[in-house]
């Protein structure tokens, strides 16, 4: 017998996946300037007009890469969760673009770019919450989006030591346990 063909949207998940995929690697390895749409579809084997079908340009493709929203429908282990938010660490701690760096800077001091964050943030908090069992989910969620966001301006914006001085895989290596904490089974 054959291969089962895979229907068109699983098929359509596992090239954004690879995509995305691919971006991260590219995004952590060469950072955001660096990094270009050609590149990222050599890597993942597809052509650059479906990277911008899928994306629409370069911004919102490192967007997507750096969310920490993985696909509830998935069925994900908490082990397998905390994979793909720790996965996003490479990408976090690159270069990123001038845009993202700005929005960071000003999220604190400035109404509008507090209400772009506020509302980036809500939607990584809705979808990580959907993979997340129990009825705290949502707080669970937001603290573990939290941490991520504070490893991220620990280590771009205020540019501490203890996080730049050591790897993403040691820092993976410490905060897994922690995460695993937030999103695995509920604790009473």
């Amino acid at each position: 017998m054959g291969e089962r063909v895979l229907p068109r949207a699983e098929r359509r998940r596992k090239t954004e996946g690879r995509i995305l995929d691919a971006a991260r690697r590219l995004f952590a390895d060469a950072g955001y300037e660096r990094t270009t749409i050609r590149a990222v579809a050599k890597a993942a084997e597809v052509d650059p007009a479906l990277v911008m079908q899928y994306f629409g340009n370069k911004q919102e493709l490192f967007r997507q890469a750096v969310r920490v929203t993985p696909d509830p429908a998935a069925g994900l282990s908490a082990d397998e969760l905390v994979e793909q938010v720790l996965g996003t660490l490479d990408v976090k701690m690159g270069e990123l673009p001038q845009g993202t760096l700005a929005m960071m800077r000003s999220m604190l001091t400035h109404p509008e770019a507090a209400t772009s964050a506020r509302e980036a943030l809500g939607r990584q908090i809705d979808r990580l919450a959907q993979s997340i069992p129990g009825d705290d989910a949502r707080l669970r969620a937001a603290l573990t989006v939290a941490i991520m966001l504070g490893v991220t301006v620990g280590h771009q914006l205020l540019e501490l030591d203890e996080l730049r001085e050591v790897s993403r895989e040691e820092i993976a290596r410490v905060l897994r346990p922690s995460l695993l904490a937030l999103t695995g089974p509920e604790v009473r």
